[in-house]
C-alpha cells in the first residue's frame, strides 16, 4: 500500500499533514474546513458512488455494534449531513442526539434533510471543533464519530476530549477508513482509490483535489493497533477492533471507565 512519511518527517515543529503535504497546525482545520465547504452538497452522493454503497453496510455495523436504547444522550461528532444520526434515531426513538461538526454547510445539509424528512424532534445541531467540545465533563452517554477523526489537526485531542464529555461506563465508538490487511486487495485499493475516486470528484462535484486530499488522509491515518493505542492512552479501556471490508474501514469501540 502508498503509504506516505514517517511520522518523524510529518511532526516537524508547528507542523501536521494535510494529505501528502506539511502544512502549519494552524492552518489545518481552515483547509479541512474548505475541503468541505466544496463537497457538502454532494457529500451523500459522493459516498455512494465512491463506495459502491457499502459505506451504508458499515454505518449500518457501527449502528448495530452500539445498540442504542431507551432516552440516551448521544453525541454525533463531523456528524454535519445527520446520516449516523438518523440511523440512531431510527433504532432508538427516545434517544437524544446532538450533532456537532466544525463545517456550517455540512450542518445546512442535515438541518435540510431532517426538515425534508420531518425529523423536528431529538436532534440538536452544533457547530462544534472535535478538540474543543462546548460541553461539561460527563455529561452524553455515547460518543459516535464516522469518517470524521482522521480530519482533525490532533487526534489526541479530540480523544481526550471524548473522554472528558463522556459518563462514566459511555460508549466510545469510531468508524473510519483504516489500513487494508491483505496485500493484493491492498494493492486493488491503491490503484482505485488513486486513479479513479479523484477523477470521480471532478466528474460528480467539480473538485478533484478535495477527494485527492480525502484518499491522502486515508493513508495518513495510524492504522488499527496504532489507533487502538491512542485510544488506550486517551484513558479508555475495554478497548475493541472490527475490520470491515478487509480493512478498508474499521471500527473501534471503548468505554470510559
Amino acid at each position: 500500500m502508498v503509504r506516505a512519511m514517517t511520522d518523524m518527517q510529518e511532526n516537524a515543529a508547528g507542523e501536521t499533514h494535510f494529505g501528502f503535504r506539511s502544512v502549519p497546525e494552524s492552518e489545518k482545520a481552515r483547509l479541512v474546513r474548505s475541503v468541505f465547504d466544496s463537497v457538502a452538497d454532494r457529500y451523500d452522493l459522493m459516498n455512494d458512488l465512491m463506495s459502491g454503497g457499502i459505506h451504508r453496510l458499515w454505518k449500518a455495523a457501527m449502528i448495530d455494534w452500539l445498540n442504542p436504547r431507551g432516552a440516551i444522550r448521544i453525541l454525533d461528532v463531523a456528524g454535519g449531513t445527520g446520516d449516523i444520526a438518523f440511523r440512531i434515531l431510527d433504532r432508538a426513538p427516545q434517544a437524544e442526539v446532538l450533532v456537532a461538526d466544525i463545517n456550517v454547510a455540512m450542518l445546512e445539509q442535515g438541518r435540510n434533510r431532517a426538515i425534508d424528512q420531518g425529523r423536528l424532534r431529538r436532534l440538536t445541531w452544533a457547530c462544534m471543533d472535535a478538540e474543543r467540545l462546548a460541553l461539561p465533563d460527563r455529561s452524553v452517554d455515547a460518543y459516535t464519530i464516522a469518517f470524521g477523526i482522521r480530519n482533525v489537526t490532533h487526534i489526541d485531542i479530540a480523544l481526550a476530549e471524548a473522554f472528558r464529555v463522556l459518563k462514566p461506563g459511555g460508549r466510545f465508538l469510531c468508524l473510519e477508513f483504516s489500513h487494508v490487511r491483505n496485500p493484493a486487495l491492498a494493492a486493488l485499493y491503491d490503484a482505485y482509490s488513486f486513479n479513479i475516486l479523484p477523477k470521480l470528484g471532478g466528474f460528480v462535484a467539480n473538485d478533484e483535489a478535495s477527494y485527492r486530499y480525502l484518499v491522502e488522509s486515508i493513508r495518513r491515518f495510524p492504522d488499527q493497533d496504532r489507533f487502538a493505542q491512542m485510544i488506550v492512552n486517551a484513558g479508555f479501556g475495554n478497548i475493541q477492533v472490527r475490520d470491515l471490508s478487509g480493512g478498508i474501514a474499521a471500527l473501534h469501540s471503548a468505554r470510559r471507565i
